[in-house]
């Protein structure tokens, strides 16, 4: 992947975080990528589906699971605009994606090497490349901005 894809693929992850905002969720989004393509796309609705389980990466890999008829996401890059919470990084490690790229750190929740690292533990039976810091910027704003109205 170069630096455009990246960038490329995470503004899509950050136009489904605004769709996640405007639904009154937390503005997160994920897409997932195989083959250069956006194979699934997600984004939070915990609040709208009464799932805490609903994590834009959840639906994300869901869908590509789906879109692959395969539990095992081998071979896909997944996208998302906040590092990945222990639920999602841990799914992330069972799916067997084989890339993580994601734009801000999250310091309260951070399990991409922020607060816990399970996608690079060795006790884990797989271990994903990590790509932090794609549109960092814009991600974090987004985040800071809903948080700021919503107090």
């Amino acid at each position: 992947m170069t630096i455009s894809d990246n960038t490329l693929f995470m503004s899509r992850a950050l136009e489904l975080a605004h769709v996640a905002q405007e639904a009154g969720e937390v503005p997160v989004g994920a897409v997932i990528v195989k083959d250069n393509q956006i194979i699934a796309e997600g984004w939070n609705r915990p609040i709208s589906t009464s799932d805490p389980t609903a994590h834009a990466e959840i639906i994300a890999m869901r869908a590509a699971a789906t879109s692959l008829n395969n539990y095992r996401l081998l071979d896909c890059t997944l996208y998302v605009t906040l590092e990945p919470c222990s639920m999602c990084a841990g799914a992330m490690v069972h799916a067997r994606v084989k890339r993580l790229v994601y734009g801000a750190t999250d310091p309260r929740a951070g399990a991409a090497g922020t607060i816990f690292n399970i996608t690079d533990n060795s006790a884990l039976n797989h271990r994903l490349e990590v790509a932090p810091g794609i549109m960092a910027g814009e991600c974090g704003t987004l985040l800071r901005n809903f948080f700021q109205v919503r107090r």
